[in-house]
């Protein structure tokens, strides 16, 4: 990604990152559209429920991950194939580790989030069969993940979306068979979500270590670099301080919406599947920012960095901008697909109004949070997601349902809200232009294993 076209560069590579997170996301969205339809509303609302407790544990580790992405990119972009070769040893280890750390944590504290969370009673016991054996498979996410990213970071985005594809095409047939065929329920649905991560697991570390590339996974030489470990974690904590946080204070919000009863549960869960495809065009874009940006200024290619993130964002609005237009179009036919409930359709309606106008706010703050990473300048961002969808949201959902109880729109605006303020934020400090000296530090972390010898 250090010369070309920047645009097709960018697209080149986001495109099949964008047809991976499609894929991704039809994990659980197909899981919801089973439960939904064959099973109860109920169910819906506990498959849909456990959302924020699954991505506080995700996102800790998808935030370090972010952090060895970073480090091999530039590694990969400055042509050092032996510390790309001790990155990726070092990140594959770290992941069985944090994938083991994970599953306990996951399985024991169950039972205490979902109290947490106001869950209603008649939704816990689903919820509660579901996270325990999503989690008890998390490792096998974990690993295509890590995988995954270190493909992308040496710029193959094509193949880990070719095991996506085969792994979420599985989840839906086996989906199908458990619940239509064998008659089970959320167990059903959970259980073949984790067959299916496993699969792809399998597959994307049978290319690393078939690949004869410098990223290749030599098992018998597998070994920890301290230096580099060290490098990921300055880098990744801070991302993955920023996710876990956020997430968790998502499950504040989601305590929100339950107040409002299983079918605005189920309401809430139909809205945010079609959400999350809606942002994931902004989010691909913006891994292939940071990618991007990663491997240029490991080049030495300041501009290029630069020029780069602002046909992102341009890019970015564009897309998002139709996306949102054609979400209010079909918003109801949409939902269908969830549920056929007339209280769940109305609810859904109406979180897609009051929440899609604001979309395209978020490209920014998407586009630059991934651009100030790939340049190493990770720790800003964090505290400015933070501020924002953290205090600053749970501050105006904890006032603002004092003086509006009753109102679900003043909830569902604690999003729209964050968005807003956080977006400013990351302008603001891109423009300011700090990043452009901390990314200098950067560039010395590529010598530092060098001198250690």
């Amino acid at each position: 990604m250090t010369e070309g076209t920047i645009w097709k560069q960018i697209l080149n590579f986001a495109l099949p990152l964008l047809i991976g997170n499609i894929f991704q996301q039809f994990y659980n969205t197909v899981d919801s559209i089973v439960v939904g339809n064959f099973v109860s509303t109920e169910a819906l609302a506990a498959v849909g429920s456990t959302g924020p407790i699954i991505n506080t544990l995700i996102g800790i580790f998808m935030g370090l991950s972010t952090g060895a992405t970073v480090i091999i990119s530039q590694f990969f972009g400055a042509r050092d194939e032996n510390a790309v070769h001790r990155a990726v040893s070092t990140t594959i280890l770290m992941t069985f580790a944090l994938g083991i750390i994970c599953t306990g944590i996951g399985v024991a504290f169950v039972p205490f989030m979902l109290r947490f969370m106001d869950t209603p009673e008649n939704v816990i016991p689903e919820a509660t069969i579901y996270l325990r054996i999503y989690f008890g498979g998390i490792l096998t996410l974990m690993l295509y993940n890590m995988g995954s990213g270190i493909l992308r970071a040496v710029g193959d985005s094509r193949r880990p979306l070719y095991f996506l594809i085969f792994s979420a095409c599985t989840n839906v047939v086996l989906d199908l068979l458990f619940v239509l065929v064998f008659g089970m329920g959320v167990d059903g649905v959970a259980l073949a979500t984790v067959i299916a991560q496993l699969l792809s697991a399998i597959l994307v570390l049978f290319v690393l270590t078939r690949s004869y590339a410098c990223y290749r996974l030599v098992w018998s030489h597998m070994k920890i670099d301290w230096q580099i470990l060290k490098k990921i974690f300055a880098i990744g904590f801070p991302a993955a301080v920023q996710s876990a946080i956020t997430s968790f204070s998502n499950v504040f919000v989601q305590s929100y919406i339950n107040h409002f009863g299983s079918a605005c549960m189920a309401g809430y869960t139909s809205y945010s599947k079609i959400d999350q495809f809606v942002m994931l065009p902004m989010q691909s874009i913006s891994q292939a920012s940071t990618t991007f940006v990663g491997q240029n200024l490991g080049a030495d290619q300041l501009e290029r960095s630069k020029k780069g993130v602002t046909t992102s964002v341009l890019i970015a609005v564009g897309i998002t901008a139709f996306l949102t237009i054609l979400l209010n179009i079909f918003a109801r036919p949409l939902l269908t697909m969830f549920s056929q409930e007339a209280d769940v359709l109305v609810y859904g309606v109406q979180f897609i109004r009051v929440m899609s106008p604001f979309y395209v706010l978020c490209v920014l703050n998407q586009i630059y949070a991934g651009a100030l990473r790939g340049a190493g300048d990770s720790q800003v961002p964090m505290f400015i997601m933070l501020g924002s969808f953290v205090v600053f949201r749970q501050i105006y959902l904890f006032v603002g349902t004092k003086i509006f109880p009753e109102s679900l729109t003043f909830v569902a605006m604690g999003y729209p809200a964050g968005w807003i303020l956080c977006s400013a934020l990351e302008f603001i400090y891109y423009k300011h232009g700090r990043w452009e000296k901390n990314y200098q530090k950067i560039r010395n972390l590529r010598k530092e294993p060098e001198k250690a010898k």
